[in-house]
């Protein structure tokens, strides 16, 4: 016991390092490996996306416990959640927010019965195009427009929804990777206490199909789709 507590007091400056550092992330701001493809080419496979956590809310650190309420996630947002009908963190793009009826039809969204925009464009560099070709739509809604990727051989995709209205408190999520991506349409609407950040740049990206190598050109890159122009 009194050997445990010599080393704890030698330490003690590297224990509240390391605990202040867990609360900064837990509370504040951290990163996140995004493994899958549901959000691509926004966000590619082996980006390290940066997480704003104090975006809408300063939350007790460690727990989903709001002290403060800044604002509440927007149309077209990136959000990180912890959902627990997906059982797994998530990261989705904000399409519907209270108060809103939402409806797909053959991939085109509908918003308040507004339909979207959609504008055919080009990607690179997006390694599942070899085993599921793709086709790039720039989708606008209002003044928010970002990339999706449609898969161009996905009969069985969730390409029709709705009407749906959704109720206070609660948020319709999508991922950009429309035919790919586990979201609203299969697990429904996700309250807003489960969302506990925003992404708006990608801190690192490492290619998995390249030896994990640095991707140099996403270092930095923005996620939020201004710089996206039509062809």
């Amino acid at each position: 016991m009194r050997q445990a507590l010599s080393f704890l007091h030698r330490n003690k400056g590297f224990f509240a390092f390391m605990l202040g550092m867990l609360m900064f992330r837990s509370a504040l701001a951290d990163w996140n490996v995004v493994p899958t493809g549901s959000m691509q080419p926004t966000i590619q496979i082996g980006d390290r996306i940066l997480v704003d956590k104090a975006a809408y809310d300063i939350r007790v650190p460690f727990t989903h416990l709001s002290l403060i309420h800044l604002a509440d996630p927007q149309r077209g947002d990136i959000v990180v959640l912890d959902s627990h009908a997906a059982n797994e963190k998530l990261v989705k793009r904000v399409i519907g927010i209270p108060g809103d009826e939402v409806a797909m039809r053959d991939n085109v969204l509908y918003i308040n019965g507004v339909a979207a925009h959609y504008s055919p464009t080009t990607v690179s560099g997006i390694h599942d195009d070899v085993q599921d070709p793709a086709r790039y739509e720039v989708e606008q809604l209002g003044k928010i427009q970002h990339l999706i990727r449609l898969s161009l051989y996905r009969p069985d995709a969730a390409r029709d929804f709705g009407p749906v209205s959704i109720p206070t408190g609660q948020y319709l999520l999508l991922g950009d990777n429309r035919d790919n991506s586990l979201d609203s349409r299969y697990l429904g609407f996700f309250p807003r206490h489960e969302i506990v950040g925003r992404s708006r740049y990608v801190a690192l990206s490492l290619d998995p199909n390249h030896y994990y190598l640095p991707r140099v050109k996403r270092l930095g890159a923005r996620l939020d789709g201004r710089s996206i122009s039509p062809h």
